[in-house]
């Protein structure tokens, strides 16, 4: 359904980042990643506070192939 947008700013996409304004049938990714960390390596906000006793990340991954984007265009 077609809609009316105001101004739009963007001040950076990524090398993998989708923008899209309007109508879309089909949005697919076109890179893939595996990513590896500790335990609260990804906590954000105010006045955080972490223990963390002995931690440690298991990176050994015994698949050779995992979920690709083989038939994505």
């Amino acid at each position: 359904m077609p809609a009316i947008v105001g101004a739009v700013q963007v001040i950076s996409i990524g090398s993998s980042g989708v923008f899209n304004i309007g109508d879309v049938y089909k949005i697919m990714p076109v890179s893939t990643a595996k990513t590896f960390s500790g335990a609260g390596s990804f906590n954000t906000g105010d006045s955080m506070q972490v223990y963390n006793n002995q931690s440690s990340t298991n990176t050994f991954d015994q698949d050779s192939v995992d979920q690709g984007n083989y038939f994505n265009a």
